[in-house]
């Protein structure tokens, strides 16, 4: 049975290669911070839209699932449901926090298959040599989205992201 999920909306600016430059609105997010290689955080954001929140409410999931590491230490964000752009309900558990993200630009990449630290290596490899050669500067560390759950076997989608500077991306 497929389940459909709601996509974080972006505007598409313009593609370079097999990159897209991206606008990003802002939006509200839930996110927590754990050692890498652990479930800890899945599973925190989990129970906070399965109703560990100070209203109990059930959080429809979302896609993309927002991974960054740094240090040994992994961020995970998911996207909360476009009904929460202005307020959502607060972590009942620690470490856990909401907050709207600022409107930006970014790059991304395609990669298909289950992400591993190979294919993430890649994608950054592909992303930072395009926006080398088109003279487009980066602003900031990548982070990986992932679209699909751990049980999707085909045509799954996944990115590498970076914040890029805005001047000079017209928006067609």
């Amino acid at each position: 049975m497929a389940q459909s999920y709601q996509t974080q909306p972006y505007e598409l600016i313009s593609v370079h290669q097999d990159v897209e430059i991206r606008y990003y609105p802002s939006a509200m997010k839930v996110k927590v911070s754990g050692p890498l290689r652990n479930n800890g955080n899945f599973n925190a954001l989990f129970r906070y839209i399965s109703g560990d929140n100070d209203s109990r409410e059930k959080i429809a999931m979302t896609t993309p699932v927002y991974m960054k590491t740094q240090d040994d230490v992994q961020t995970m964000e998911f996207v909360l449901p476009e009904k929460y752009l202005e307020s959502a309900p607060q972590p009942s558990a620690n470490g856990v926090k909401v907050y709207q993200s600022e409107q930006a630009y970014f790059a991304a990449i395609r990669y298909s298959g289950y992400s591993n630290e190979s294919k993430v290596m890649g994608a950054k490899q592909n992303l930072f040599s395009v926006l080398n050669k088109e003279q487009i500067e980066i602003m900031g560390d990548i982070l990986v989205l992932s679209y699909d759950s751990p049980y999707k076997f085909y045509n799954r989608r996944n990115e590498v992201m970076v914040k890029v500077k805005p001047v000079d991306l017209e928006k067609p």
